[in-house]
């Protein structure tokens, strides 16, 4: 039988994902890929893979993506690995450097510019800029290092209400409905197994994997996440429709 390819994320948030599929039989049925968000996207959106941990701005991109777990990659509040660095305040910044791994944490930054700081800033990919956005393990002690750290999860909240759903689990086709529950299982496994899943971290002065793991990701899809994801989505839909506007394609 041929494998179902999946793409999941290389970052410490997966490990449990990753863990719960390596100690079930579903490891056999699939082509486990890892990595950054960007990729898993490209991937999932182009037919190189089946299935992923998609961030959740690609969902746009996929003709007909096909959420098929309840668990998901998000956040109550802080979630202490997506982040705007400065050293200045946000209210002096003009500049910021985007993250070429992640179109979600662009996008969301995108959003709380305009809706919660109501601050028009220039974005930029490379080069040098008052601030920059940077997402996942790379983030991990620079807390300490840049005088400014906005947890963009946090402030999604404090602009909405709401947790921040950062990925989920979405196809780009139909799969089987035997398939989808055993590999549910052996993501409810991994989610159940944290402490395990932890204790095989490195330890660090600078930064606290365990409450990582179980205080600041939440694994859970629940109503409020989708709610969240669909607050999401239409914000950025119409920023991207101001940009167009303002920037019409010739």
């Amino acid at each position: 039988m041929e494998k179902i390819r999946v793409s999941a994320v290389s970052y410490t948030n997966t490990l449990p994902f990753i863990y719960g599929l390596q100690q079930s039989r579903i490891i056999h049925e699939i082509d486990l890929t890892l990595d950054v968000p960007s990729e898993c996207a490209y991937k999932v959106i182009n037919g190189y893979a089946d299935l992923g941990i998609v961030p959740v701005a690609a969902l746009l991109d996929i003709p007909h993506p096909e959420i098929i777990s309840d668990y998901c990659l998000g956040a109550s509040g802080a979630v202490d690995s997506v982040f705007i660095f400065s050293d200045k305040p946000i209210q002096e910044v003009n500049t910021i450097r985007l993250d070429t791994q992640s179109k979600t944490s662009n996008g969301l930054a995108r959003i709380l510019l305009h809706h919660y700081w109501k601050k028009e800033v220039i974005m930029i990919t490379e080069g040098i800029a008052d601030a920059y956005v940077e997402i996942g393990d790379r983030t991990f002690g620079k807390k300490e290092v840049h005088p400014y750290a906005y947890d963009l999860s946090l402030y999604w909240e404090k602009l909405t209400g709401l947790p921040f759903t950062f990925a989920v689990w979405a196809a780009n086709r139909s799969l089987p409905e035997p398939f989808i529950q055993s590999f549910n299982e052996a993501l409810a496994y991994g989610v159940n197994h944290l402490e395990t899943v932890a204790a095989q971290l490195p330890s660090r002065l600078d930064f606290d994997y365990w409450t990582y793991l179980t205080e600041n990701i939440d694994y859970q899809y629940d109503h409020v996440k989708k709610e969240a994801l669909n607050l999401y989505l239409t914000m950025l839909k119409s920023l991207n429709d101001i940009q167009l506007r303002v920037n019409p394609v010739k």
